[in-house]
């Protein structure tokens, strides 16, 4: 299983490498689970951590497929991996389908090297504001999506362990690899929760809270990271799950 620390900036980047992250995934921590980082920001990010680890970027939550095309093209050119996109308060499964692909068409028209699109669902949404789980992943299958991510969009509200059972996330995981996607989980996440997500047999973990010094909203930390890392590397061995995202 791979490690994914979200970072706000190019000095949280260097610590998340430093710490043994896998993958450094650039998100504003201060506009909500997937908030988008500045386009100048997410390129010194890159430059600090690019040629080191992968690294993925949030563009939010989309509802108009003309932006999300925009932003994805953006932000693929500067030569990330992979590019994350979440549908709150989209509940129109076809709508999502049209989301992603319009995604999909930015990176490709954008990107010289192949960086993928993973579609999020939210854990803690109920169905009500955005599409539920499971219907997700069929949905990303269909649009060509490279992986999905279940994460919280409440980081105030419980854990995606809290909300939804090992039994189930292992479902979900299984559902989705049988669909030939990548599989991410997050959501309030800790070390004590990753041999519980190592049994679900997904193939990245989220944080950001669990890596900074005191909570999502201070900093990222080597020191942090690097506990993160060695908690996970006691699991089952990393990557044996399936392939990294943008691959």
């Amino acid at each position: 299983m791979q490690l994914l620390v979200s970072v706000a900036n190019p000095t949280e980047a260097c610590d998340a490498v430093e710490g043994g992250a896998d993958i450094v995934d650039a998100k504003d921590p201060s506009t909500g689970a997937l908030g988008a980082v500045a386009i100048d920001t997410l390129q010194e990010i890159y430059a600090a951590a690019g040629g080191r680890r992968v690294v993925s970027a949030a563009l939010g939550d989309v509802s108009d497929e003309q932006g999300i095309e925009q932003l994805a093209y953006d932000y693929a050119g500067t030569g990330i991996g992979f590019v994350k996109v979440g549908f709150a308060g989209v509940t129109d499964p076809s709508c999502v389908e049209r989301l992603i692909r319009a995604a999909i068409r930015g990176v490709r028209a954008s990107s010289l090297r192949n960086c993928g699109v993973v579609a999020v669902a939210y854990a803690d949404s109920g169905g009500t504001t955005s599409v539920q789980p499971t219907a997700l992943v069929d949905i990303a299958a269909r649009a060509g999506a490279s992986g999905v991510l279940l994460d919280t969009a409440d980081k105030g509200g419980p854990g995606l362990l809290r909300l939804v059972s090992s039994t189930a996330l292992e479902l979900w995981v299984a559902q989705a690899h049988e669909a030939g996607l990548t599989v991410a989980l997050a959501g309030k996440l800790t070390a004590d929760d990753f041999p519980l997500i190592c049994e679900t047999g997904a193939d990245i973990v989220g944080v950001r809270g669990a890596a900074c010094d005191d909570g999502r909203s201070s900093r990222v930390t080597e020191g942090k990271v690097r506990r993160l890392t060695e908690s996970l590397q006691k699991g089952p061995p990393r990557g044996a799950a399936g392939a990294p995202l943008g691959s």
